[in-house]
């Protein structure tokens, strides 16, 4: 998880500050309000192998959280547990092995 928050906030920094600063300014109907922002996360990130993993591996977990937000938006405290899955979850995730990945062989010599 470290990881992909890492690659998140070094590439699409921007974009987190403008949805953290909508989601402050709107608690009680951020998930609306906020949506575009989210999804400019979403195209954001969706380039970066590790949060890729993270989204396959961490699918269930993850969506009970965004449930549990859309059924709690004023009392986002509500959905700790559900957090605290996602993020078990997440922290699980090991990027893949980046020599297992086709690799550039050099050119034979003949």
């Amino acid at each position: 998880m470290q990881a992909a928050l890492e690659v998140t906030a070094r590439h699409c920094g921007r974009e987190l500050d403008r949805y953290g600063q909508c989601v402050a300014a709107k608690p009680e109907s951020w998930q609306r309000d906020c949506h575009h922002l989210k999804m400019s996360i979403a195209r954001c990130t969706s380039n970066h192998p590790i949060i890729r993993q993270i989204r396959q591996a961490c699918a269930e977990p993850f969506e009970a959280f965004e449930a549990c937000l859309r059924q709690n938006e004023a009392t986002m405290g509500n959905c700790a547990e559900q957090v605290r899955r996602f993020l078990q979850c997440a922290e699980e995730v090991q990027p893949r092995d980046p020599h297992a990945t086709v690799q550039a062989q050099p050119l034979s010599a003949s």
